[in-house]
């Protein structure tokens, strides 16, 4: 279910899967603003942009919500994300259809279980994804169809019926989500984006790009990059080709 519209704002609860990348944020503002009380899932899979753990813990303090980090491994897992000898690809064409060595197998399956079980728990009844057109074109667990399908399965799987999964965001690419991210006053330089983790984005990752092209479509500066010498001749240089190759995916039907 993704439909904002549809939510009561009586319900007791809600857990929002708080990566600290601004999809998260965005849906953690939106859920709040639609007055549920919400509690955060924060993952640590040793996933080599680790900097977004600290990202997401501020997110949560900012806006005095309780959180919960849940430590997994996922050592098997043959993405560039968990593991170090797999490079995170550069410079990739972003209409390619190919699932990115970025993918972890499983990865919201194994989210979504964990916050089923602790919504259970605590008698929340609804669960919060920041998954979006960029994320499904490229991430099979990300996809509407997955989503819908998880949630009526699980609803077989409970004690208490009636859990929902959220997507508010399935059908909106980057700039729409920040665009209704600054509505919200989601404060973007708390976000992290990068697959890296360094200490400033690299520019050159798909997540980096995709921020980046979003921000430039909205005349803006990404704020990760204001003051720092890096949101200026190089990304705009480099926002001439990324235009080129950035086409948000089809609407899923």
């Amino acid at each position: 279910m993704r439909d904002l519209s549809r939510v009561k704002k009586d319900r007791p609860g809600g857990i929002v899967l708080l990566s600290g990348g601004i999809d998260s944020a965005v849906t953690l503002y939106l859920a709040k603003k639609y007055g549920y009380h919400l509690t955060a899932l924060i993952f640590d899979y040793h996933q080599r942009h680790y900097r977004e753990i600290e990202s997401a813990k501020r997110i949560a303090r900012l806006n005095k919500i309780p959180y919960e980090v849940v430590k997994v491994t996922l050592e098997w897992a043959p993405s560039s994300l968990t593991r170090k000898d797999k490079k995170v690809p550069f410079d990739r064409n972003l209409r390619d259809k190919k699932v990115p060595s970025t993918y972890v197998p499983g990865r919201n399956i194994i989210f979504l279980s964990y916050a089923v079980s602790f919504a259970e728990s605590i008698g929340a009844d609804a669960i919060f994804i920041g998954a979006h057109v960029h994320d499904y074109s490229d991430y099979p667990d990300c996809r509407g169809e997955f989503l819908n399908s998880f949630e009526f399965a699980v609803n077989k799987g409970i004690q208490k019926k009636g859990l929902r999964i959220i997507a508010p965001l399935l059908d909106k690419g980057k700039k729409d989500i920040i665009k209704l991210g600054l509505s919200l006053g989601v404060p973007f330089e708390e976000t992290w984006s990068c697959y890296l983790g360094g200490k400033e984005p690299c520019l050159r990752c798909d997540s980096c790009r995709f921020r980046l092209e979003a921000f430039r479509r909205l005349n803006m500066t990404d704020p990760l990059l204001r003051g720092k010498g890096r949101g200026g001749d190089q990304s705009r240089s480099k926002m001439k080709d990324e235009k080129r190759n950035i086409k948000n995916t089809p609407r899923q039907s």
